[in-house]
């Protein structure tokens, strides 16, 4: 123990080194898109075809170890540990915990690739896995859903994992406050509330600014598409900025409101939404189809799951390399830009779970809803690709995400209602994404506040969607089609680089915290297992020694009393022994003198001739 256990956190205030420096990258950021949009998407280019390229084989064994480290911390003795109190009960009831999980975790991008990602892997020039190529039909449809299994499953909310419980055991069980600093206490100590303290804090917030601003982007992106799809407005960048702009305004209110007013009510509300249009999709498509495929889909990712989670393609050459780079390397790079405000967010729900429970319910139960989700929106369209041949792939060969759910759904019964509430879905999913993470980054600016500033939260929530625009604006000008969502893309998954080796020291620090807690309940267990030992038996050993001793004192005294009465008897034998022949001696002499008296004239003969004891 190096004290830090004994230092109090400074109170709660605008960390002004923090505020000041995140703000200014969002500003350098801002100001190089929109007054250098050219060379903002020569630059951006640049860090795509070098830096990206070259980190995808360590994004993805870090990813994959974080999956391991979480299973082995849930099944271990560790899982025990409570979040909070010994006798502290969940805040949240667990519907309303999964809701909020869900619709904070990744509820855009499961709007927006729903469709679009199985589509892609099936279909798309270019999008197809260059392993998957030359694999037939039926074989690479399967395929497909296995590799947006992967990106979606267990290693995407593995990350969550690992920032969520070490800032839930942090914040809940040793009472610091809710910032990402201190869950690296167990190892950094008494440095945690320094410099290096607020380094961490910047690289989180920058992270997660350039994180929601990415699914912000997909977001407007998907709106202006099913705008457009249903007639009501043309999909243009002046459209998609006016809808983040406007969009950002709603999120911006929700997050001035608080946690338990409107990010509740909008998650529950999202969650209903989506649960509907699940079902519709489930009943008016290909229903038998749809729940085979649930079951196979799950066998075939727990079969390719050691083979999915360890792939980086090296035998492909640079078309495996861009391929990964593009999707799985910046998949984990997003999900790790997304996690300092989702672990923050599901570890301030989270009081009262233990540290089992919440990795339960944060790895598995969110994978199985992805899974039943993507094989529903995604197995309809590769249904309707496969057996009614219909086609999906634009005049280049590709893929449009933007519109693949709309062009699925508009296959179905009732399309254009399941388009209607497939925008109002996404219009929510980016206000509830916009201001829990508003309201997250609010709290680490304010060193943990859990109620921080009103007007600090509507900072945050407007620079996430400035940026949006500002970099969807950029892309527009810049003449490269999609360079706006490519420029955000990167900066989500380069931003992310610095905060992996944070991630690091969260696993450490965490196994570190929870060992040493149950280190510490074994001994106490230890004690107590002794202690009822000893009063459950004390009474019969006490008896058993008793016995022992009394039989041995019994056994002491009587052979003293066998030896002191014989001693007795003899001495008394000889005593009686000695009187008697003092008895015959004397009655022998009485004798002997009355002879004499009787004869005096043989007296001297006598005492010479004969003894008188002589017969």
């Amino acid at each position: 123990m190096d004290g830090s256990e004994n230092r109090k956190p400074r109170p709660y205030s605008l960390a002004k080194g923090v505020f000041g420096v995140t703000a200014g990258v969002v500003a350098i950021a801002v100001a190089f898109a929109l007054f250098l949009p050219t060379v903002f998407a020569e630059v951006i280019s640049t860090l795509n075809s070098t830096v990206v390229n070259s980190i995808g084989w360590y994004y993805v064994l870090l990813v994959t170890g974080f999956v391991g480290f979480a299973i082995v911390v849930a099944l271990s003795r560790l899982g025990t540990i409570k979040l909070g109190r010994d006798d502290d009960e969940p805040e949240y009831g667990l519907l309303s915990w999964f809701a909020m999980l869900f619709a904070a975790g990744m509820g855009i991008g499961l709007v927006f690739w729903g469709a679009a990602e199985p589509l892609t892997f099936f279909a798309s020039d270019g999008g197809i896995p260059p392993n998957a190529v030359h694999l037939d039909d039926p074989a690479r449809a399967q395929r497909a859903l296995g590799q947006t299994f992967l990106h979606w499953g267990l290693h995407a909310w593995a990350i969550y994992v690992v920032v969520g419980l070490a800032i839930a055991y942090s914040v809940h069980r040793r009472r610091r406050p809710v910032s990402i600093r201190w869950a690296l206490e167990p190892i950094l100590g008494k440095r945690t509330d320094t410099w290096i303290g607020d380094l961490i804090d910047i690289i989180a917030l920058v992270g997660t600014l350039f994180g929601i601003a990415t699914s912000l982007g997909f977001g407007v992106n998907q709106i202006a598409a099913g705008l457009d799809h249903l007639g009501l407005l043309p999909n243009s960048t002046t459209v998609q900025v006016i809808i983040v702009l406007s969009v950002t305004a709603l999120a911006t209110i929700s997050a001035a409101s608080g946690v338990d007013k409107g990010i509740k009510f909008l998650s529950n509300l999202n969650l209903g939404l989506a649960a509907l249009l699940l079902v519709a999709v489930l009943i008016l498509g290909p229903t038998l189809f749809l729940l085979r495929d649930v079951v196979q889909n799950i066998g075939y990712y727990l079969q390719h799951f050691l083979e999915l989670s360890f792939q980086t393609l090296p035998f492909m050459g640079d078309e495996g390399a861009s391929w990964i780079s593009g999707w799985t390397t910046y998949y984990w790079g997003w999900w790790m830009s997304w996690s300092p405000f989702v672990g923050v967010f599901i570890a301030r729900i989270s009081r009262g779970r233990t540290v089992r429970e919440f990795i339960t319910g944060v790895l598995l139960v969110p994978t199985l809803v992805t899974m039943v989700w993507f094989t529903v929106m995604g197995g309809t369209a590769l249904y309707k690709s496969l057996f009614e041949n219909i086609d999906f792939t634009g005049e280049d060969g590709t893929i449009d995400a933007n519109t693949a759910l709309f062009d699925t759904l508009s296959t179905l019964p009732l399309g254009m209602l399941l388009s209607g509430i497939a925008v109002v879905l996404v219009t929510i999913f980016f206000i509830t994404s916009a201001d829990s993470g508003a309201f997250v980054m609010d709290m680490i600016a304010h060193r943990g506040d859990p109620n921080p500033p009103r007007l600090t939260r509507i900072f945050w929530a407007s620079a996430s969607g400035i940026i949006a625009a500002a970099l969807i604006w950029a892309g527009s000008v810049s003449g490269a089609e999609g360079a706006g969502m490519t420029g955000l893309q990167a900066m989500a998954l380069l931003s992310a680089l610095p905060f992996s080796i944070v991630m690091i020291g969260m696993c450490v620090s965490t196994w570190v915290a929870l060992s040493r807690e149950v280190k510490i309940i074994q001994r106490l267990e230890l004690r107590i297992r002794q202690r009822e030992f000893v009063e459950r038996y004390s009474d019969q050993l006490t008896g058993t020694v008793s016995d022992r001793v009394s039989a041995q004192i019994a056994e002491q005294v009587t052979a003293q009393v066998d030896g002191r009465v014989a001693e007795q008897v003899e001495q008394q034998v000889a005593t009686q022994i000695d009187a008697r022949v003092d008895e015959q001696v004397s009655a022998r002499l009485d004798e002997h003198a009355a002879d004499q008296a009787a004869q005096p004239g043989q007296q001297d003969g006598h005492r010479r001739g004969r003894n008188p004891f002589r017969r």
